[in-house]
């Protein structure tokens, strides 16, 4: 199974890709798609749209996972990021994938073990996860922590609901 997981943000969308054969995990390809700021905002959301519509086409994911948007203090910053990410959930779902959502904690639980771990925490398992994987971004490599959570996740699903 390919997994694409994205992490939704208005100027910087970070995406990663993995397969996943049983219980391991191979690093396929991450990056970060931006949309100009001097844009308005309706032309961001479409540049957004565009990029990761060229990431689906170009990895051609089995299914994907987002990252929820956590509230922030403002509320304006809060409304963009949600607006961001209603496109990100769309891309994939257009194409018929079965998009999953998790939340920033749970994401680093999956990945590090606590769900409070600073992005560092979060940077340096994602390697050590995907041996050989050089992460450019920060974005990229939450969107690559969003991927593995939703490997254990479907794995703990799918055996839950195996026969025996």
């Amino acid at each position: 199974m390919r997994v694409l997981g994205l992490d939704p943000g208005l100027r910087h969308t970070g995406w990663g890709v993995i397969e996943v054969t049983g219980n391991r995990l191979t690093h396929i390809a991450d990056g970060v798609v931006h949309a100009a700021t001097d844009q308005p905002l309706a032309m961001r959301l479409v540049a957004l749209f565009r990029q990761i519509t060229s990431v689906l086409d170009r990895f051609q994911p089995d299914e994907a996972a987002v990252e929820e948007t956590f509230v922030n203090r403002n509320p304006a910053s809060t409304l963009k990021l949600g607006v961001a990410r209603g496109v990100v959930l769309l891309a994939p779902a257009e194409r018929g994938l079965p998009v999953a959502e998790y939340s920033a904690n749970l994401v680093k639980k999956a990945v590090v073990g606590a769900g409070h771990a600073e992005k560092a925490q979060v940077q340096m398992m994602v390697r050590r996860i995907l041996p050989g994987c050089d992460i450019g971004e920060p974005d990229a490599a939450d969107a690559l922590a969003v991927a593995i959570c939703h490997a254990h996740h479907v794995a703990t699903r799918r055996h839950w609901k195996a026969p025996g």
